[in-house]
């Protein structure tokens, strides 16, 4: 009779603490990734040092096919962050969606040549071939239509033949010599390195040359707004676990063996380059530069007008996170 005069008050009270219990659990971020992304090198990290947990959250890696399905699991609330670029996201946001930036990477892209051309600049590709892995509109090929055309007053476009495939192929294009020129993401510009290709011209140099910020990190992570605010913070302690990792990262050759099996490098060569290419792209601390980015902005819409900017003629009041 003792124990059932005192079950029900203790059963009471313990629905009653539940939801307090719930309210003091740390957040949870799903984060949707392409399955072979780099950017599982940065959230495998955090994970592995448990710097989800030291900065008041739990970090769930949710693997997809492609990106654009992680996209799509973001917004129909599947998952919580996916990554992309910030013009993509500025796009969404002037479309209404109540997306938010953080910044990732400031990784960008270069055009290579075989290890034997001749060329030495842009022009010296004129009735060559450029292997572009990001379609028409990718914005290394802007940069650097918009760099040739003002340092050496030749259409790169015009005067070439563009060939668009899928990066595999740019990478085997490119090493084989089937083109004369190539531009790919940069973790297959870094193995094309690794083969033996040079730069011609890097598109950090040449975003200097056209007067833009190439401080101003173009990969990120996005968020909904209505993630954010009901989740105290969570932005700032993402950023935080994430700078932390990539200070690891930064300082110690025994991470990146941790990480060499996600890295599908070939052989030493690659690993290499890979590392120092994704250390060189990692950006500082720090609010982003916003007039460098309303400049990159102006300049993508007058190169890719509404096709690749959208709405997004200016930057879309609250686009990035209020991160420090």
């Amino acid at each position: 009779m003792r124990h059932t005069r005192f079950a029900a008050p203790l059963a009471a009270a313990v629905a009653f603490a539940l939801p307090a219990f719930a309210q003091d659990e740390m957040p949870t971020i799903r984060a949707a990734v392409l399955e072979i992304g780099t950017v599982n090198w940065e959230l495998a990290t955090i994970t592995e040092n448990n710097l989800d947990e030291k900065h008041g959250f739990e970090l769930e890696v949710q693997p997809f096919a492609d990106n654009g399905a992680t996209r799509v699991a973001v917004e129909g609330g599947e998952a919580d962050m996916a990554v992309a670029d910030w013009i993509w996201v500025a796009r969404q946001r002037a479309a209404g969606k109540d997306y938010v930036y953080i910044p990732y990477s400031k990784a960008v892209g270069a055009l290579l040549v075989p290890e034997d051309s001749e060329a030495q600049s842009l022009a010296d590709l004129s009735g060559g071939q450029v292997g572009i892995a990001g379609g028409p509109l990718d914005k290394s090929w802007l940069i650097l239509r918009a760099y040739a055309q003002q340092e050496e007053e030749f259409d790169l476009a015009a005067e070439t033949e563009q060939v668009y495939g899928a990066p595999p192929l740019i990478f085997k294009n490119g090493l084989s010599g089937d083109v004369d020129g190539a531009i790919n993401y940069w973790h297959f510009l870094a193995k094309m390195k690794a083969g033996g290709m040079r730069e011609l011209v890097n598109v950090e140099d040449a975003a200097v040359t056209l007067g833009l910020n190439p401080e101003t990190p173009l990969l990120g992570y996005f968020m909904k707004e209505e993630f954010i605010a009901e989740n105290s913070d969570i932005a700032q302690k993402f950023y935080d676990a994430s700078q932390e990792a990539k200070a690891l990262l930064a300082e110690s050759p025994e991470e990146w063996e941790k990480l060499r099996p996600r890295m599908n490098a070939a052989d030493d060569a690659q690993f290499e380059q890979l590392k120092a290419d994704w250390l060189a792209g990692a950006p500082e601390r720090g609010p982003i530069d916003v007039e460098g980015a309303s400049a990159f902005l102006a300049l993508m819409h007058d190169l890719g007008g509404s096709e690749l900017v959208g709405e997004a003629t200016e930057l879309p009041d609250g686009l990035f996170a209020d991160v420090e």
